[in-house]
């Protein structure tokens, strides 16, 4: 473990799996998490960074306020508003393969004669129809570009364990061998953007995440330490994963113990 007192001043924080559980019907706060976020905005500096391509910020911040969480919405760093930006400053026109909960991040993109494909977590939407036409588009292209919004492997529901759109981008990719660029984590920029807003640095804060791969990983290969929790997708086999966290916690709450102490 490598947290020494005050060695880290602030927490970026992913969503699903570590604040709450997510289900068709809304989700559920995972126990402690609540309590473990009021008491970082009380005693650290934290910010929320996730992968979460369903909803646009102003929806999330509603479901966590109705979940019971106290937090800013400015402070919760998303990937479908961050690719929006880069099509606008590239001037790409984007098909978007995404859910229609974030369609109002993408409302200023010109979507007409598309020269690239943007793929966010579909979810129903992910049917061969549809995948085809983003087929089509980056076959059709001059320079085929696939942006996708993250890129996770699955993330966790409480009905169980389900297919993320990693597996369909990386299949967008295989089929037209275009460029890819994931805009979320683990890439680098993600992770500073958050950092940068504290007005901190990398060896400052810490990670802390359920997906051992994109969180954690992600986190370390660009010099932040990372905390894995026991929730949302764990599982048993990854502790000996060849990911190697700094430390491995039950919960949030656990691990805000871990780095802050105690609670007086």
């Amino acid at each position: 473990m490598a947290f020494k007192p005050g060695s880290v001043k602030g927490f970026l924080l992913d969503i699903t799996g570590v604040l709450y559980n997510s289900s068709p019907e809304g989700g559920e706060a995972i126990k402690g998490s609540i309590e473990a976020i009021t008491r970082l905005y009380s005693e650290s500096n934290l910010r929320f960074v996730s992968n979460e391509s369903t909803s646009t910020p102003a929806k999330l911040y509603a479901k966590l306020t109705r979940l019971g969480f106290t937090l800013k919405q400015e402070h919760l760093f998303t990937p479908a508003p961050v690719a929006a930006s880069y099509i606008k400053k590239h001037g790409l026109r984007p098909h978007l393969l995404i859910h229609k909960g974030v369609l109002d991040d993408f409302a200023g993109c010109d979507t007409t004669n598309p020269n690239c494909v943007v793929v966010g977590d579909a979810e129903d939407d992910f049917n061969y129809e549809n995948m085809n036409k983003a087929f089509r588009v980056l076959m059709e292209a001059e320079k085929p570009l696939l942006i996708s919004l993250g890129c996770g492997r699955f993330y966790q529901r409480v009905t169980g364990p389900c297919m993320d759109l990693g597996g369909f981008a990386i299949a967008l990719k295989y089929a037209t061998g275009c460029e890819h660029i994931v805009l979320g984590k683990p890439d680098e920029a993600y992770f500073m953007a958050a950092i940068n807003d504290m007005g901190l640095t990398k060896d400052e804060v810490v990670m802390v995440g359920d997906d051992i791969v994109s969180d954690i990983g992600g986190a370390q290969s660009h010099g932040i330490r990372g905390i894995q929790v026991k929730t949302g997708k764990w599982r048993p086999e990854w502790e000996k994963h060849y990911v190697n966290p700094d430390f491995i916690a039950d919960n949030l709450a656990h691990a805000v113990e871990t780095v802050l102490g105690k609670k007086n």
